[in-house]
């Protein structure tokens, strides 16, 4: 292996279950609001879009 390989993914152990052998990618998303009324607003729609798709 490469030191660039070795150094991303070195020291990793394989997941028991799945014998994954990588680190999973967690693809998540952060929001900033102007006041707790935008957040409101923000989750209250959406909450109706989640709703809507089931």
């Amino acid at each position: 292996m490469k030191i660039e390989t070795i150094a991303i993914h070195g020291g990793y152990e394989p997941e028991e279950t799945t014998k994954s052998v990588a680190v999973p990618i967690y693809q998540t998303a952060s929001y900033a609001f102007d006041n707790t009324q935008h957040e409101l607003t923000f989750l209250i729609l959406k909450l109706k879009v989640i709703f809507i798709q089931e």
